[in-house]
């Protein structure tokens, strides 16, 4: 029985391992496989994107600021002499006209003193009188030698008295009535009267503050606002041809425009403190829409630049490289492009060198844009010529410094630049 048994198990065990071996392998080879294997590649989607047409177009040149509305006007009107203020005959707010009457003095004082400054003129005529008749008399006994020559020369002297007392009765007589005058208030100029400073009864003395009344030109206005130093140039060149600079007045918000004038004066000095120099521009305001030291943005048409490229501002783009754009190629992909910015309206940019007109280029979808991408454009719309207007209240410097934020594939466009 024994004999017979053993060499079965042999053939048994070596089927086994057998199998073992197979599996190893098998496993071995699985292993490997997903160790070592290569996915197959996948195409990269194509990024959607907007796109736009450089165009040319006239673009013009602005400088905005800051700036504050200043009267041409603004009087205080006070009082020439001391007297009860009697009546006041205006109402707060209320526009007047020059001449307008405004307060009443009290003028009796002055009305007396110039009674008495007449009576004083009646008798200093009288001696003026008796004097001339007694040098007449006198010159007639001179001539034949009958008084001393003495008393002929002290009466011609007593005539020029008189004279001379007959005038300052008349001088202030005439005083008098300038002080009558001045008892009776009325507007140096036109405009809009403020709130009223003093009521009747109070006692005012001269040039006492704060005043009877405060009165404002409101139309034509003024608005005084300042430009950079580096800007003043063009200015000046545009202004000493002879040209009339137009100004454009938007409210503080920038929602609304105001007003529009034009530049007639620049002042003598530049502000050292902020290197600006301050300009102001003449308004007719005809609505009085504008209000004394309201604060206004303004717009000031330097030039226009005629045939300009032009481009979308959004697809100008600032990063490693400078001012540069995505530009498309014929076979749908975007590159970067370098670029020289000029003026800018807000929403249109000029460029003044790297981009044709014709050539197309990025406008949106910039954010997660490379260097060489894959783009399908969502739309192809040429920039109008007519669109670089001047900026509505928008609009900030023309100058080619405007700060732009670099896309988030900054590291990619430096790659390309360098």
């Amino acid at each position: 029985m024994n004999a017979v048994s053993t060499p079965q198990k042999k053939p048994r065990r070596r089927g086994l391992l057998a199998i073992a071996l197979i599996a190893i392998v098998l496993i071995v080879i699985v292993v490997l496989h997903l160790l070592h294997g290569k996915k197959p590649p996948r195409a990269t989607a194509a990024q959607v994107v907007t796109v736009a047409t450089a165009t040319l177009g006239p673009m013009p040149v602005t400088l905005s600021s800051l700036g504050t509305i200043t009267p041409i006007a603004t009087v205080t009107v006070l009082p020439q002499l001391s007297g009860y203020l009697t009546a006041v005959g205006y109402h707060e707010g209320q526009d007047v006209e020059k001449g307008q009457f405004l307060a009443q003095i009290d003028p009796r004082q002055f009305e007396i003193s110039k009674q008495q400054a007449q009576a004083q003129l009646a008798k200093d005529k009288a001696s003026l009188a008796q004097a001339r008749a007694d040098l007449a008399r006198f010159t007639q006994l001179n001539e034949h030698k009958s008084i001393a020559e003495q008393t002929y020369v002290d009466q011609q002297f007593l005539v020029q008295q008189d004279e001379a007392a007959v005038k300052a009765d008349l001088a202030n007589i005439a005083q008098f009535d300038l002080d009558l005058i001045y008892c009776h208030i009325t507007a140096p100029v036109s405009g809009r009267i403020g709130l009223r400073l003093i009521d009747p009864g109070n006692y005012v003395t001269a040039s006492s503050q704060p005043g009877i009344a405060v009165i404002t030109q409101m139309k034509p206005t003024t608005v005084e606002f300042t430009v950079p130093q580096n800007a003043l140039d063009q200015v000046l060149r545009r202004v000493n041809t002879g040209a009339k600079l137009p100004v454009t007045v938007y409210s503080s918000d920038n929602s609304r425009k105001l007003a529009a004038g034009e530049l007639y004066t620049i002042n003598n000095q530049m502000a050292t403190a902020t290197g600006t120099v301050t300009l102001r521009a003449s308004l007719p305001n005809d609505d009085e829409a504008l209000f004394p030291n309201e604060f206004v943005n303004v717009t000031l048409l330097v030039d226009t630049l005629q045939n300009a490229v032009l481009v979308p501002t959004a697809a100008v783009q600032t990063g490693a490289p400078g001012d540069y754009v995505y530009l498309v190629n014929d076979n749908n992909t975007a590159s970067v492009h370098k670029v020289t910015i000029g003026p800018t309206s807000g929403q249109y940019t000029a460029i003044t060198s790297g981009l044709a007109a014709g050539q197309r280029v990025v406008t949106d979808g910039l954010d997660r844009l490379s260097d060489g991408a894959h783009i399908r454009p969502a739309a192809a719309r040429a920039a109008p010529a007519s669109g670089a207007r001047a900026a509505s209240g928008t609009a900030g410097a023309s100058g080619a410094s405007g700060a732009r934020a670099a896309s988030g594939a900054e590291p990619d466009v430096a790659k390309a630049a360098s």
